[in-house]
């Protein structure tokens, strides 16, 4: 096929999936929707995409753990798409009860925060902020594997942006965005089905030794938040 030929059906793919004033048609955003749904419900795609949400999560606890004062130690992602975040300070009190928090809120509150932005028009905006918050996270990296996952997520986003495709660019952002709230809701079920096994650690017995209140009480916030997320941004990305 010749060049000339590449190039009239790429410009035929774009304009099918942008409309006027550049927004991205309906068939783009349930498209990525879709894709989106399907990497979070794939047995096999799941495992390793995870990460993203995984990055997310421990992003978050970073982050308010330094907004609340506390010092950062550094953050570890592992092949298993686990992850960890070391904070120094007091042991108790509302700073270390945020920090813990955090960690499932995170990933369906940015795509949350990414959906209002692509429903008012600033694509490059979602796109520059998830960048930017790569490059935090790669500062606080403690780990070559953590280290080369953020490096390749983020070179794929400065990949995007850099050839300058509106198509390419929506994909990638919607993609993300979708990710983000479909992929924060299930590593709470998976939070929930991994609390029967004694002895296991995580956020929401944490936040139950911290405050009083039961583990289950924890979860059922960290749920209603997931879906509530998701349930807005899904129609602040289709409306």
């Amino acid at each position: 096929m010749d060049p000339a030929t590449l190039r009239h059906l790429w410009h035929h793919l774009e304009s099918s999936f942008t409309v006027a004033g550049h927004q991205p048609s309906r068939t783009l955003v349930l498209v990525t929707g879709l894709l989106a749904v399907a990497a979070v419900a794939s047995r096999r795609v799941w495992p390793v995409s995870r990460t993203v949400v995984t990055m997310a999560h421990e992003g978050g606890h970073a982050l308010v753990a330094l907004l609340t004062g506390r010092r950062l130690a550094g953050v570890r992602l592992f092949h298993n798409s686990a992850g960890v975040t070391v904070s120094a300070g007091y042991s108790g009190g509302p700073a270390v009860v945020f920090t813990a928090l955090a960690g499932y809120l995170s990933a369906p509150l940015l795509g949350l925060g990414a959906a209002a932005l692509l429903a008012t028009g600033h694509l490059l905006s979602v796109l520059l902020l998830l960048l930017a918050g790569l490059v935090g996270l790669a500062i606080a990296m403690r780990n070559a594997y953590g280290f080369l996952a953020v490096f390749v997520t983020g070179a794929a986003i400065v990949a995007v942006v850099w050839q300058g495709s509106l198509l390419i660019e929506a994909a990638l952002g919607y993609a993300m965005t979708w990710f983000l709230l479909i992929g924060g809701a299930r590593p709470v079920l998976e939070l929930q089905r991994g609390r029967r096994r004694p002895g296991d650690s995580n956020d929401a017995d944490h936040l139950a030794r911290l405050t009083g209140v039961p583990g289950s009480v924890w979860v059922g916030v960290f749920g209603l938040v997931a879906l509530g997320a998701l349930a807005l941004g899904a129609w602040w990305l289709l409306h």
